[in-house]
């Protein structure tokens, strides 16, 4: 047994404790540091003098299998390149070394942020090389660039038709341009969203992506986070998660919304909405309606700023939603739908109300997945339903004045709508939807709290909250969010021993230096498995 404390120690429930016993993997008292003494004389004491310790962070919906893939590529984040030249410089670099006919592979480009003002082409990818296929995709995951032998190789042609749900982008001479949106790319890039299982562009072997695992596992922990749902989930997936467990990497706890097209094998095996352990988990089923903030193809009521006919890509036909929530709320099992714009979030609803009514379950609170641009009618029908809002957390921060040139300040005013969320009684989580954006949970918070993007613009104030509010986003609300409120999310008895110890108290710091608190150690079930300072594993080996 021991006995942890602290100058702080922000429970997140009405009271102060100063300390807390552990005994296993559970707390199983709190109060007075010497009254835990005395009832415990034998447990160890751990005292983190001037720090303050926080429940474990949990981010509601994130990439870890797609992380642990795209960690094994090029990262052309704009932490790597800010320029197009710099980005082909690096993978020109990468296929000099490569065997001809290797695929190349980067993630997280930014292209609102390259310094030439214009978006990756084929024919830039062609520059780098036509004996190696090249695959980018753009940070929202949404829409991706490939060169004219990656195109080949899944088929596609000038004469192709886009698979339904996606889109093929084209020049100003009507010709194939490399860019494809939604489906498409999924079928590249993503197994849990490929129509087969199967992608164009082949995954890397276990024994690699374990590797992978490791090193984002370790990331999130440096982060001070305990718990994800990882929210695109494949039966490769699972069992990549599986043999992390049993090898000792995945000590992360992990929450599953396996995608759509995979849900048949769930049903098969009679699985519900909270089978698994404490550390790895089924939620439910993921799928979506619309596409992307930052890659601008979500489903709008109103076109985005600066066009008259540009309302964004519905990605799965309402005829599929529909008959896909029908069978899935029939189950019995927990919907994480993605759906973005106010058009997309509406045709959502439509469909679960639609559901309640035929077949009531008032116990099963659907998620929405992002769940960006609302409104109030849509905020009132939210709360009917008992329907828990999953929020991007730091897309203010991360895009910046871009959102005005994209959305507008008006609109921007009902977008990332925490305030209105929390004031009208819905639930809400926070989430980072990395790698799409950053992972940080304190930058998040920082985020929600100010509205001040990297580049000083403030967009949607009126959205703004509390650190506390914003501290339960991450703890309390994420836990509600998986259907694991019982487990996680307080410092208190019965309740898992995971928590973050911090430099600072993130409740009254200056809300702009919240994204910079530093993370002294990270512990998952009593046990640390980050301590500042140490090194992260390589994923490339």
């Amino acid at each position: 047994m021991k006995i942890y404390s602290a100058d702080r120690i922000i429970s997140m429930t009405s009271g102060e404790p100063r300390a807390f016993a552990v005994l296993g993997d559970r707390i199983v008292a709190s109060g007075d540091t010497e009254e835990l003494a005395a009832r415990f004389p034998g447990a160890e004491r751990v005292d983190f003098g001037d720090a303050t310790i926080v429940p474990g962070l949990n981010d509601a919906h994130c990439h870890l299998a797609i992380m642990a893939e795209d960690l094994l590529h090029l990262d052309l984040s704009i932490n790597a390149v800010r320029s197009l030249a710099q980005l082909k410089a690096r993978l020109r670099e990468e296929a000099a070394r490569a065997p001809a006919g290797t695929w190349l592979r980067g993630s997280r480009y930014d292209d609102a942020k390259m310094v030439e003002g214009r978006v990756l082409s084929r024919a830039d990818l062609d520059e780098v090389s036509r004996e190696h296929p090249i695959m980018v995709l753009q940070v929202a995951g949404h829409w991706g660039i490939l060169n004219s032998r990656a195109l080949e190789l899944g088929g596609i042609s000038e004469s192709s038709t886009p698979p339904e749900g996606g889109a093929f982008g084209r020049d100003a001479a009507g010709h194939l341009n490399g860019i494809l949106y939604e489906q498409a790319i999924f079928n590249y890039a993503y197994a849990a969203s490929a129509k087969d299982g199967k992608t164009v562009a082949p995954a890397s072997s276990v024994e690699e992506r374990l590797l992978g695992l490791a090193r984002a596992v370790k990331m999130f922990h440096a982060a001070g986070i305990t718990s994800i749902t990882d929210a695109l989930v494949s039966p490769q997936d699972i069992a990549l998660f599986e043999e992390g467990e049993r090898c000792g990497i995945l000590t992360l706890r992990v929450n599953m919304l396996i995608g759509y097209e995979h849900y048949d094998k769930v049903r098969r095996l009679g699985l519900r909405s909270g089978f698994g352990s404490d550390r790895l988990r089924l939620c439910g089923v993921k799928s979506f309606v619309d596409g992307a903030i930052g890659g601008r193809t979500c489903m709008m009521e109103e076109p985005f700023e600066g066009t008259t006919d540009d309302y964004g890509i519905q990605s799965v036909s309402t005829r599929d939603l529909r008959d896909l929530v029908r069978m899935v709320h029939g189950d019995g099992n927990r919907i994480g739908i993605h759906a973005n714009g106010d058009r997309a979030i509406k045709l959502l609803l439509e469909l679960y109300e639609e559901a309640q009514r035929e077949q009531p379950r008032p116990e099963l609170h659907h998620r929405i997945e992002h769940c960006t641009v609302v409104s109030e009618e849509i905020i009132q029908r939210m709360h009917r339903l008992g329907a828990i809002a999953v929020p991007f957390g730091s897309y203010v921060h991360y895009h910046g004045g871009k959102l005005l040139d994209w959305y507008g300040g008006k609109r921007l005013q009902r977008m990332f709508a925490h305030r209105w969320f929390l004031d009208a009684g819905v639930a809400v989580a926070g989430s980072s939807d990395y790698p799409c954006g950053p992972f940080e949970p304190l930058l998040a918070m920082q985020s929600c709290v100010t509205r001040r993007g990297w580049d000083g613009a403030v967009l949607g104030e009126n959205q703004r909250i509390s650190a506390r509010e914003a501290l339960a986003l991450y703890t309390t609300g994420a836990a509600y969010a998986s259907g694991e409120h019982e487990l996680k999310g307080l410092l208190a008895p019965g309740y898992l021993a995971d928590f973050t110890v911090l430099d600072g108290d993130p409740l009254h710091v200056e809300p702009a230096t919240l994204g910079s608190l530093q993370v002294r150690a990270t512990y998952a079930g009593g046990a640390c498995v980050w301590r500042h300072g140490e090194t992260l594993p390589s994923a490339t080996g």
